[in-house]
């Protein structure tokens, strides 16, 4: 059974907002993302606030027309075995070699995915398009997102392996709608990554750390509460099953603050990732673009500009500052 059909098959019998974050929690990261900026940048992001907000669903919103868009919000370590964590490529390249493509995509390409919505990112810098350099960014904040959500490190993602069906919501999506109004989500200022596609795996390698503790946490006060774990909430004109708000209390104070956690270190990552991308495209005047819409011509020869920048640099053999500008 596929992660889409499973989660789907579980609407009928608990209904929570469904797949990463849900909409709320990833549309409040990115927003606050935004005041992670130094004064260079933040005046376009803030100017554009309402799209990198709302656009930060997008990607979930493409699983159900495009086929390859689920593994990008994913990595089942486990599958690798035990290990995994430490021996796995962290670059898509040697990867591949090791692994094959085919395998990699069956069993999620988050971190790498990451980095090439990066490059990507980047490039939209490059070449001065602000449109795309919204659409990037609002999207690579919902991939590192993902990133730090626990259960999207692990085949028992929706603890369907343990008797925990529903969890992944659980998790991601009705504990930061009851609680995120108490979270301090107040973080530093974005800061440059040496190297964006380990950043990427740091994210990776936190919540997979945490895999246990969410999984083992819920079983036991599963075991408390029996059929008080769920209640019933009307919504709109419907009448919902869920967790039950003390049950979602008792489980919330037993990851003493994960989720809160998760928030903050992705909050200010997704403006480091921004920050980043901008500085590596030579920090482009970014006020000049707030009120910009630049023709097809200018950004045609934008990109041709750009293209060979990238075709000399190859050509001269130049010695790369970070190991990520290789495109791996």
């Amino acid at each position: 059974m596929t992660r889409l059909s499973l989660l789907l098959s579980l609407a009928g019998v608990l209904v929570i907002s469904a797949f990463t974050w849900g909409f709320f929690a990833h549309q409040h990261i990115n927003r606050l993302a935004v005041f992670t900026l130094p004064p260079e940048m933040i005046g376009f992001y803030k100017k554009h606030l309402t799209y990198i907000t709302e656009a930060a669903v997008n990607p979930d919103r493409r699983r159900f027309a495009v086929p390859e868009e689920a593994p990008r919000h994913y990595l089942d370590l486990d599958h690798y075995g035990d290990s995994a964590l430490y021996k796995m490529p962290r670059f898509w390249n040697t990867a591949v070699e090791r692994y094959s493509e085919d395998t990699l995509k069956a069993y999620g390409i988050l971190p790498w995915h990451i980095q090439r919505m990066y490059l990507q990112l980047r490039d939209a810098f490059l070449v001065r398009d602000p449109q795309r350099i919204l659409k990037m960014s609002a999207e690579i904040g919902h991939y590192l997102a993902d990133a730090h959500v626990p259960l999207h490190t692990t085949e028992n993602y929706n603890g369907q392996l343990t008797d925990q069906d529903g969890i992944h919501a659980f998790w991601e999506s009705r504990l930061p709608e009851l609680f995120s109004q108490d979270y301090d989500l107040f973080t530093g200022g974005a800061t440059y990554l040496d190297n964006t596609q380990l950043e990427a795996w740091k994210a990776i390698e936190s919540s997979h750390h945490a895999v246990d503790s969410v999984l083992q946490y819920e079983r036991a006060l599963a075991l408390k509460f029996g059929e008080r774990k769920y209640s019933f909430e009307v919504k709109g004109q419907q009448t919902m099953k869920v967790y039950s708000k003390e049950y979602a209390r008792a489980y919330h104070e037993k990851l003493s603050g994960m989720v809160a956690r998760q928030m903050r270190v992705c909050i200010r990552r997704i403006g480091s990732f921004w920050y980043t991308a901008w500085i590596d495209a030579g920090q482009p005047d970014l006020q000049a673009l707030i009120n910009y819409t630049p023709t097809e011509a200018e950004l045609q020869q934008n990109r041709k500009e750009v293209k060979e920048w990238k075709e000399l640099q190859r050509k001269e053999d130049r010695p790369k500052v970070r190991e990520h500008e290789s495109g791996d």
